[in-house]
């Protein structure tokens, strides 16, 4: 079927659009980093906490979270602040539970003691992919926090256990894509996000926004994921040299 627009960047199907990630971005934290999928860009934000939830008190385990959040001005509309309207939107709470997730799902949790990392993801221009972005970037975030723990001897063994990466694909006009921006994932028959560790899958949200697909697109996209995995891994491995 005819695509009626050229992609970003003249890109192929089965490329990512330029990732630049700059770790310690922030200099007030205990990690950071700058990510930028494109025109997507992302500031995450790692501050160590010496107190864990209620739930895990005396547990002598940690815990990792994720909080999650579009400037005002991140988009081409004015986004109003969450925090003046009183609560978080549906999206925001998903987002943020999945970040969580995903960061958790790669670190000994017991490793860590009982002390907790929060990391915040705030997405400072919007262009599809804010999510992926954010995990990809609070992953870096996270290593940085842990590495300060192991200097200042608090905990002797790094906790985490593997890479954490995102990415999104889609059908659009009936063709697989990789990494899609915004207007690609407006017109996109398939929306997909593949989170993935060094070798697994941690979680793969996927819908069919027009039709059911089949298994055949399905893993051309899981294929275009784990081309990607290995580019976001080097990615990651050269910005925390």
């Amino acid at each position: 079927m005819h695509i009626p627009f050229k992609r970003a960047f003249n890109r192929k199907n089965d490329e990512l659009r330029p990732i630049t990630l700059v770790p310690s971005f922030y200099p007030y934290c205990d990690g950071s980093c700058l990510v930028k999928f494109g025109n997507t860009q992302v500031i995450c934000a790692a501050t160590i906490d010496e107190k864990v939830p209620q739930f895990l008190k005396h547990t002598k385990t940690g815990w990792i979270t994720a909080e999650y959040g579009m400037l005002p001005c991140s988009s081409s509309e004015r986004i109003d602040r969450e925090a003046a309207k009183g609560k978080q939107s549906g999206r925001t709470v998903e987002i943020q539970r999945l970040i969580s997730r995903s960061l958790r799902s790669v670190v000994d949790l017991s490793l860590l003691g009982e002390r907790q990392i929060k990391v915040d993801c705030d997405v400072i221009q919007a262009d599809g992919g804010t999510r992926t972005a954010s995990i990809t970037g609070a992953y870096i975030a996270m290593v940085l926090a842990c590495k300060k723990l192991l200097k200042q001897q608090l905990i002797s063994i790094n906790p985490v256990k593997s890479h954490a990466v995102a990415i999104s694909c889609g059908l659009i006009y009936g063709t697989p894509m990789l990494d899609l921006d915004y207007n690609e994932d407006s017109n996109a028959e398939v929306d997909s996000n593949f989170i993935m560790s060094d070798d697994n899958i941690i979680e793969i949200q996927a819908c069919g926004e027009k039709h059911p697909f089949s298994e055949e697109i399905f893993n051309t996209l899981l294929e275009y994921a784990k081309k990607a995995r290995v580019e976001l891994i080097n990615k990651q491995d050269e910005a925390l040299k």
